[in-house]
């Protein structure tokens, strides 16, 4: 195998880990921190939003988003990233993944500032702004989950890829805490200032004309790490695998890599002249052969990652369920426009706190010992254990001698997520197929994740209303109800461990074994990966 690969390739495989391995993860996990803290953020404001510019005049309770705003605010982002990863997918492999990298870094920068600044104060005014700078502020997220994860894998040695993969994707996780932090300070600094009375005490006072600074400053803000990594990214060179591989320029790939290892390489020409002429390592998407030998593959990548998305968004929809039955968030009546604020990111942050950062450095830590099958087998298997412990008995849990099983039962749901599919179907994806391709099977993967996320954010939004109209949300048709719609995730994530069965396990091989480009056929490969 040795003799086919060429000399700067192997030398990044087998590269001790350096200090450019960490910088790589910063900047490439800044997309990811920006990413996280978007959403997570919008679903601390979503509720002010409301009481700002919804409330009626002379109101008997606070006012909210009508269901198609909110679900156009909270969903508008999600279209734009689906958009983005199959575009910048394609684009990575075409243009190469550096040139394409510092488009979408501008891109979220931009959208980011722009989304806390609406043109005009009426409701529809400030509405429609929103949602158009986030439909574009997805877009650029969604050219980075492509784009990031290729240009860690074809940096990191084979030794570690998994866990530096991982790592980019953990900076959610980071930027999730942030999103909370950024909130909780902008809010109890205001509360402190005006001390706002309940809505209960004074329907009028409750609502402090400042408190339309919060959502902005909270909005804007995650612009500020993303831009900070600009200059970097800039300064990054392009991989050595497009360099040589796709762009076809080994001199090129071994001068930017002698750099970055401080070793001297050669620049092989006519081994890769062999390599990229041979015609395994020429054929396109759309072809017969690319069906046959990598067509179970990205069934197999695309379908967890669409079942699993299904999963995971959908808990935003059980979770302010969960917080006023625990009794971490008052009834709204009982608390100011900025005094919500701050309870819902503090409930928020304490759960990402306790279920969900923890998982992803799990993932960072044992993906290179215990593989990436065995990760996203194990994950899946325990969400479908817990989905159905917290779903078949339903009422029991709603007791409330019984909800501290509850949130133990929620957050063990959301700990093997992150442990778990979460972050393997992000690795994946970046390591099973050939440098030409890499980019666009990625931004494909990525986009039936995002598809199942809006399945999961909106699907089950009305799934899950109760067929009993007082336990309903005001103004939605009745669904399957929570019980059912808990179920009924169950059984998605039980069909996520079967079409895990599709993937292969990478763990310990360079790329080009792991894509098949080294060996005869990928098939050859595929029969033993499961050993």
């Amino acid at each position: 195998m040795g003799k086919r690969e060429l000399s700067v390739l192997n030398a990044l495989d087998v590269a001790k880990t350096q200090w450019y391995h960490f910088t790589a993860i910063i900047i490439a996990g800044m997309g990811f921190f920006t990413d996280a803290y978007d959403l997570f953020s919008i679903s601390i404001v979503t509720k002010l939003l409301g009481r700002l510019y919804y409330t009626e005049p002379n109101p008997t309770k606070p006012g909210s988003l009508p269901i198609n705003v909110a679900a156009a605010v909270n969903g508008v982002a999600l279209c734009g990233t689906l958009a983005g990863q199959l575009f910048f997918g394609w684009l990575g492999d075409k243009m190469g993944r550096k040139s394409v990298y510092g488009i979408t870094l501008i891109m979220m920068t931009f959208s980011s500032i722009a989304s806390g600044l609406s043109f005009g104060n009426d409701p529809k005014g400030v509405m429609t702004t929103l949602c158009f700078f986030r439909f574009w502020l997805g877009f650029g997220i969604g050219g980075d989950y492509p784009l990031s994860a290729t240009i860690m894998s074809e940096y990191a040695n084979k030794k570690t890829r998994g866990s530096f993969i991982a790592a980019v994707f953990a900076m959610q996780g980071v930027g999730i805490l942030t999103g909370g932090i950024v909130a909780l300070i902008v809010a109890s600094g205001l509360e402190s200032k005006f001390h706002p009375p309940s809505f209960e005490e004074d329907p009028a006072g409750s609502l402090t004309p400042e408190a339309d600074y919060i959502w902005r400053v909270v909005l804007m803000f995650g612009a500020i790490p993303a831009a900070l990594t600009y200059y970097w990214r800039m300064q990054m060179p392009e991989t050595a695998r497009y360099t040589a591989l796709v762009a076809k320029n080994a001199h090129k790939a071994a001068r930017d890599m002698s750099k970055v290892l401080n070793v001297e390489l050669q620049g092989e020409e006519d081994k890769l002249q062999k390599i990229v002429q041979d015609e395994r390592n020429t054929f396109g998407l759309f072809s017969k052969q690319f069906a046959r030998q990598y067509g179970l593959r990205l069934l197999g990548t695309t379908s967890t990652w669409f079942l699993l998305d299904i999963a995971f968004y959908s808990q935003n929809l059980f979770q302010s369920n969960i917080f006023s039955s625990i009794g971490w968030i008052p009834d709204a009546n009982k608390m100011s426009a900025i005094r919500e604020v701050y309870k819902i990111a503090r409930a928020q942050t304490l759960i990402a706190l306790c279920g969900t950062v923890p998982g992803y450095w799990f993932t960072v830590g044992l993906i290179d010992i215990m593989g990436r099958f065995t990760i996203q087998m194990m994950g899946f298997f325990f969400m479908t254990v817990f989905m159905f412990a917290i779903a078949i008995p339903y009422e029991h849990w709603q007791k409330k001698a019984n909800r501290v099983g509850f949130l133990v039962m929620y957050g063990l749901t959301f700990f093997f997520a992150n442990f778990g599919p979460n972050a393997t179907t992000f690795v994946v994806p970046a390591e099973i197929f050939p440098a030409r391709l890499r980019s666009t099977c990625h931004g494909i993967s990525a986009a039936a994740g995002k598809a199942g996320a809006i399945v999961g954010a909106f699907g089950f939004l009305y799934a899950s209303q109760e067929k009993d109209p007082a336990k309903r949300s005001a103004g939605y048709p009745p669904g399957i109800g929570k019980k059912n719609s808990l179920i009924v995730l169950g059984v998605i994530n039980f069909l996520g461990m079967v079409f895990t069965l599709l993937v292969p396990e990478p763990k310990g091989m360079s790329l080009e074994e792991a894509s098949g480009e080294a060996t005869a056929d990928v098939n050859d490969y595929d029969d033993v990966t499961k050993a």
